[in-house]
């Protein structure tokens, strides 16, 4: 799995904070530029775990976004569609591990071929460490073919 660091995305750096300061975390940023319309996608998750999100969540998140990427972006010709991630989203990108740090996870570890499940303890450029029911895993993203978050 490769690690490619969210601040790297195309205006994310500009609105995760703002995300985040509505009790949530940026998740994901996509903007496709269309001949006429921009289209933008994001993915947004609460900071707290334990907490179930509604439409209510993304109307808001959405509400405050859309205006700031239209400013960034220069122009009000966008479309935006914005989702939480959903009971078992899968991760894409070895950087939303930290996202999802005190969430649990599975993912297909290559050094045994199988499913590994655990809730993430820590995560950082090369590895995530995962806690099991047998003690805590450290798996390199190297390892990983495959991650999916776990909602419980």
């Amino acid at each position: 799995m490769e690690y490619i660091s969210l601040k790297t995305l195309k205006f994310y750096p500009e609105c995760a904070p703002l995300v985040e300061g509505l009790g949530y975390y940026l998740v994901d940023l996509k903007i496709v530029p269309g001949k006429s319309v921009t289209k933008i996608s994001a993915v947004i998750t609460p900071k707290d775990p334990s907490v179930n999100m509604g439409v209510n969540d993304c109307a808001k998140v959405h509400r405050a976004l859309l205006p700031r990427l239209e400013a960034l972006l220069g122009t009000e010709e966008t479309t935006m569609e914005l989702s939480s991630t959903g009971i078992e989203h899968n991760i894409r990108n070895a950087a939303e591990f930290e996202i999802f740090t005190g969430r649990e996870v599975r993912v297909w570890d290559e050094t045994i071929t199988d499913w590994v499940g655990g809730k993430v303890l820590s995560a950082d450029t090369e590895s995530v460490t995962l806690e099991m029911s047998d003690g805590n895993k450290k798996v390199s993203y190297e390892s990983i073919k495959k991650a999916k978050f776990i909602h419980n």
